[in-house]
């Protein structure tokens, strides 16, 4: 997995690949922001409505951490075991924005996460136990670790899934 030097390293990876993957969605027709492709497992809308969901899981873990809450990870209602139905949530939270909405969304939530990164220390990101609820699974990974692989990571990988559905919806 990717590391990174500091707060400043993966806050300027963080806006590198969130542009370069909603940059994809450029030129893609609202009429198809629904079309399923049999090689592709996602529509471009279930596409960002996935990384909508993960990044306002991030923000919402720690709000409520902070606001005295108990905080359940992934989500209440779900267990890690259970992620398709977790993401089915996503997809229909955001199924009747427009792609031009989604994209605004996504930028603007880009924002807010990169301002809500912006005010941690080094030591509370980079080190286990910044948060309990980031301390909340086995692996007690720090901050940045969750948000690296709820941002950076598919970022990169769903940018080369709306790439192939891109080429593929060309084909027909």
């Amino acid at each position: 997995m990717q590391e990174y030097a500091d707060k400043d390293a993966l806050i300027t990876e963080i806006k590198k690949t969130a542009n370069m993957f909603i940059s994809e969605f450029d030129g893609i027709p609202e009429s198809d922001k629904a079309v399923r492709l049999e090689e592709v497992d996602r529509t471009p809308q279930e596409i960002i409505a996935y990384q909508l969901g993960w990044m306002k899981l991030l923000l919402s873990w720690d709000s409520n951490e902070l606001a005295g809450k108990e905080v359940v990870t992934p989500s209440p209602g779900y267990k890690w075991n259970q992620l398709g139905g977790l993401y089915q949530s996503f997809y229909d939270q955001y199924q009747d924005e427009s792609l031009s909405q989604l994209t605004g969304l996504f930028v603007s939530t880009v924002d807010e996460l990169i301002q809500w990164l912006s005010g941690f220390s080094e030591e509370e990101l980079f080190r286990p136990g910044g948060r309990k609820w980031a301390a909340s699974t086995p692996s007690n990974w720090p901050i940045w670790k969750w948000t690296h692989i709820n941002t950076v990571a598919p970022f990169k990988s769903f940018r080369s899934k709306i790439r192939k559905w891109k080429k593929l919806r060309s084909l027909t």
